[in-house]
């Protein structure tokens, strides 16, 4: 039996398990860009008539399949995370910074963060990648992170409140010394 495009690149996004570009999408299914954005609407439309626990969206990442949101909390009873608070914070400094090297987040958390970074990469919330100059890694929050976090197009620099900088007046009063 011959499997349609649609089904293909159905089963191309839910392996690669990540936002896909049209053009990636076409290359993996061994078509045209046009052909893969045909299949691609009637898989849109076919996840949105049909009641499935997947949903195909797209954004400026690309075209993904995902969870429904209405189902996110069985993420969290069926996966649970175990890591440990330095974990977290790592993650957190590594989410908050968009991508960073990871010799800067040793510089930032400690040397306990190489130890924390495999534990995240381990996991799947963290890929690494080496540096061009070959001398580090460059660490990102991966798809996994963004659906069991639920943070899908969010910007997380947003939720850190601003921090008040001292302005130079309150620098030159606490810096006069009293007559």
């Amino acid at each position: 039996m011959a499997v349609s495009l649609a089904a293909r690149i159905e089963a191309i996004l839910y392996l690669k398990g990540q936002p896909l570009s049209l053009a990636t999408i076409a290359d993996h299914a061994k078509c045209d860009r046009d052909a893969a954005a045909d299949a691609l609407l009637q898989l849109m439309d076919d996840y949105a008539h049909r009641d499935s626990a997947l949903e195909l969206l797209e954004d400026e990442r690309g075209f993904c399949l995902q969870l429904r949101p209405a189902l996110q909390e069985l993420v969290h009873e069926l996966l649970p995370v175990d890591l440990s608070t330095g974990s977290l914070r790592t993650l957190a400094a590594i989410a908050l910074k968009g991508r960073i090297a990871q010799t800067d987040l040793v510089d930032l958390r400690g040397s306990g963060a190489y130890q924390q970074v495999q534990e995240l990469v381990e996991q799947g919330f963290v890929q690494k990648r080496r540096q061009s100059n070959g001398r580090s890694y460059w660490l990102e929050v991966t798809e996994k992170f963004h659906q069991y976090f639920q943070t899908e197009g969010t910007n997380l620099e947003a939720l850190i409140p601003a921090r008040s900088q001292p302005t130079d007046e309150v620098i030159a009063e606490s810096t006069d010394d009293p007559d």
